[in-house]
């Protein structure tokens, strides 16, 4: 199978695909697609890397992700229950050229340019799922009308981006193979040392030109991508109900010094490790 581009299976005559993945672990790939995505996630947990920002996933999230918006979900590798999720890939001209210009849908027509960056929804979510929830079962006529539903809804609740900019590109095969191998490595291998070195490696590149073609691909540098990794990596110690130290946390995510983690920590999340863990208690 071909990383990139990612063909989404269509059956004939579907305009507006509906798609239920029950996995231990999600397609893992980098990839990109034509079609605009909504997922909920109904059960399961992962990192979840979006254009140029990296995040997580868990149970009762709804993604947007937009057309050619490079992203990967990875499963958590100790969880054993199956993985959940509900989605729904269309286009702008699945349903005509002008269909969504028609001053009866006006009411959604910002949807398109608010999700270009990919969103995290942060309202009205009880509504879509219980939208989503009916999707299995439904005529073809009752999914389009539910797809309505969830795009107006979507259309008008609170949201966080995914990604820091718009990527409006399409990666060639050899390009999405060299990102997957870069962004799986890092993610795999953040708590260790990796030097510049190391990482063109894997992307069989020089030093040199690896850091050019990364900062063009994702407008950030490697180190700034690293650090992020190892962040969020943290983030998921900070929330456990085991109780490590902060240096403990700062060590197990890779950061050889704590004030430094600490310093970096505050830059990406904007608060300290400590007012984080604190807001994230249950």
């Amino acid at each position: 199978m071909k990383v990139l581009p990612f063909k989404i299976p269509k059956p004939e005559n579907n305009a507006l695909i509906y798609q239920e993945d029950v996995e231990v672990v999600f397609y893992d790939k980098l990839h990109q697609h034509d079609e605009i995505q909504i997922s909920f996630i109904e059960k399961g947990n992962g990192t979840l890397l979006v254009g140029d920002k990296i995040s997580s996933y868990a149970k009762n999230d709804i993604f947007i992700i937009s057309s050619n918006l490079p992203h990967v979900f990875k499963s958590h590798k100790n969880i054993e229950e199956k993985s959940k999720m509900f989605s729904l890939f269309f286009t702008e001209t699945s349903f005509g050229e002008s269909f969504f210009e028609l001053n009866e849908l006006a009411e959604i027509n910002h949807f398109f340019s608010k999700s270009l960056q990919g969103l995290i929804l942060k309202s009205n979510k009880t509504e879509i799922i219980n939208n989503f929830m009916k999707l299995k079962n439904a005529s073809k006529l009752e999914r389009f009308i539910l797809f309505l539903e969830i795009l107006k809804t979507a259309s008008n609740a609170k949201s966080e981006p995914l990604s820091t900019f718009v990527y409006n590109k399409k990666y060639s095969d050899i390009e999405g193979k060299r990102m997957r191998n870069v962004f799986d490595f890092t993610i795999e291998n953040a708590n260790q040392k990796i030097n510049l070195e190391d990482i063109a490696d894997i992307a069989n590149m020089t030093k040199n030109a690896f850091c050019k073609y990364f900062k063009r691909r994702t407008n950030k540098t490697y180190i700034s991508f690293l650090t992020e990794v190892r962040i969020e990596n943290a983030c998921k110690f900070l929330k456990s109900k085991k109780e490590f130290s902060i240096a403990e946390i700062a060590f197990k995510s890779g950061f050889n010094n704590i004030s430094n983690f600490n310093r970096k920590f505050k830059e990406v999340k904007k608060m300290t490790p400590l007012k984080y863990q604190f807001s994230n208690k249950t």
